[in-house]
């Protein structure tokens, strides 16, 4: 038996991300799921000390680290394709998921249970996989606000897009992340402090 899930798992870095827009900086399938990683753990870490919930953040943390996984297989869908119809998104839906057992197949059968709630949404979990979805969306804004930052104006209406369906999922940490951590982004590194 092959265990190919850990080298597969380390390709992750030869996958960009944004394919239909100019990029100043590319950027891979593994930087962006490091920062859904470190920002779903934010926004866990937010909801149990100002919203008062008890979620697991080192949970939420390692369902960001592995929530595009599928990716690694399919390649990054560009939003604009994947949800241009109803039919399309069910389409891929039904070929992410194909490729996540694929990948979950992967692993010896005694670890693939430690491994499935990460990589597939569950009831248990399934405000945690909304904070991935929130921190999902704020990597994203990010990547927008980088490139307007170097001068690149193609992003522009993804910031709007993405900023708008941030606050549409009506999430209160998101609201909070947005407004006390998402404007230290904008500025350059002389002026952080």
């Amino acid at each position: 038996m092959s265990n190919d899930f850990f080298a597969l798992i380390s390709r992750m870095k030869y996958i960009d991300r944004w394919a239909l827009m100019r990029n100043t900086e590319k950027e891979s399938l593994s930087q962006h799921s490091y920062e859904v990683a470190v920002i779903c753990h934010a926004l866990a870490v937010i909801s149990n000390k100002r919203l008062g919930t008890n979620y697991n953040a080192e949970k939420a943390a390692l369902i960001g680290l592995f929530h595009d996984t599928a990716e690694i297989l399919t390649g990054d869908m560009p939003t604009p394709v994947k949800y241009y119809s109803p039919e399309i998104l069910n389409a891929f839906k039904k070929v992410e998921e194909a490729a996540t057992d694929k990948i979950l197949c992967m692993l010896p059968e005694d670890m693939q249970p430690e491994y499935k709630d990460l990589l597939f949404a569950n009831e248990e979990d399934k405000d945690l996989w909304v904070l991935n979805k929130a921190a999902d969306k704020i990597s994203a804004l990010i990547k927008c606000i980088e490139e307007e930052k170097a001068g690149n104006r193609e992003f522009s209406k993804a910031r709007e897009a993405t900023e708008a369906s941030i606050h549409k999922m009506n999430c209160e940490a998101a609201e909070i992340f947005l407004s006390e951590f998402l404007p230290s982004f904008e500025l350059t590194l002389d002026q952080l402090k």
